[in-house]
């Protein structure tokens, strides 16, 4: 039995402004080490799957960019979507052209490309362990993150009765919660939505064909061969959660627990970069004194800073953010407030 991996990889990150654009998005950023989040992606499942069945799925803006990145992977495996159409759509195309080369009882394994995993070997076990869950049970896995905090920038799952394959029934999916909610859910045990997916592909096509029908009807043209343009025009756009997973009776959870952070915001380096003496993140020519708790990216020029915390301070191509940690969390409002020209700076 062979596996197959799906990377979503199309989104900008704009929460990272100045370092992201839509010409280098998030996922092209060496944020938590020297290397891209996709490079880190691509490099922690190729263990498990190797790059020739691997699917990148990105934008037509960003093909050549992701391509170059990440030159082990097939060209023809790096698939752009013509329009978004939410992750629902990216994910059927992807599983029906793994069906075309491979069958329909090959595994798929999804993941975005932007995350950070502390712990690569236990990120490996769980895919695998869902894996053998959705082998076993015919089922749609998600990996539910075990919470470390109560964190209100993450959607929860409600996991149900236990099933004998080890996994979980799916009570509910819950959307970004208040603060006294969160609360209430970490004591609950709720588990984050991490958007990591394991399922077979004919099992994850037939409940699209079943529950979705934003989705449904443009299965029909691919598979008469038509392209891609005319299957992502067919799509109204969804999310696979909303889309699939909270319309199916067919989805379990598995919790998983090996570091995962969806490295939303320029605060959240805090907790996936090792800190100086003083408890700042840096990278580039950065000196601080009488500082703690700040982050600063000074890929031009120097940062000096002296005497303030919790600070993020970026500088890129002449232009310097400066906010706080809290509010970067706030970036896009700045962002979508911006001159064009500073919005989709090379």
């Amino acid at each position: 039995m062979s596996r197959w991996g799906v990377i979503l990889a199309g989104g900008i990150g704009s929460r990272f402004w100045p370092l992201s654009t839509p010409s280098r998005p998030k996922q092209m950023l060496p944020l938590v080490d020297d290397k891209p989040l996709l490079v880190n992606t691509l490099e922690r499942i190729q263990p498990i799957v190797p790059a020739e069945r691997t699917l990148v799925l990105t934008s037509e803006a960003l093909r050549d960019v992701v391509a170059g990145a990440a030159p082990r992977i097939p060209r023809e495996n790096v698939i752009a979507e013509p329009r978004p159409v939410g992750t629902a759509g990216a994910l059927a195309w992807a599983a029906q052209e793994i069906d075309r080369r491979a069958g329909g009882e090959v595994v798929m394994i999804c993941l975005h490309a932007d995350w950070a995993i502390g712990d690569d070997n236990a990120f490996r076990e769980t895919l695998l362990a869902a894996e053998r869950v959705a082998m076993t049970e015919g089922a749609l896995v998600t990996v539910g993150i075990v919470p470390t905090r109560a964190d209100t920038g993450f959607g929860y799952i409600q996991p149900g009765e236990r099933t004998e394959s080890g996994a979980f029934d799916v009570r509910r999916f819950v959307e970004k919660p208040t603060r006294e909610r969160a609360e209430w859910m970490l004591h609950e045990g709720y588990l984050w939505n991490s958007g990591i997916f394991v399922w077979r592909v004919a099992d994850f096509l037939a409940e699209i064909r079943a529950v979705t029908p934003e989705v449904s009807n443009a299965l029909a043209t691919q598979r008469a061969g038509s392209s891609a343009a005319r299957f992502f025009d067919a799509i109204t756009p969804i999310s696979v959660d909303v889309g699939v997973l909270e319309r199916s009776g067919r989805v379990r959870v598995l919790p998983g627990d090996f570091g995962w952070d969806d490295v939303g915001t320029w605060g959240a380096l805090r907790r996936v970069k090792p800190e100086d003496e003083s408890g700042n993140i840096t990278a580039g020519r950065v000196y601080a004194m009488e500082c703690t708790g700040n982050v600063v990216h000074a890929e031009d020029g120097v940062v000096v800073l002296y005497g303030v915390s919790d600070l993020v301070v970026v500088t890129r191509a002449g232009i310097t953010l400066v906010t706080t940690a809290d509010r970067s969390a706030a970036l896009k409002e700045l962002v979508d407030s911006l001159p064009e020209e500073l919005r989709e700076m090379k």
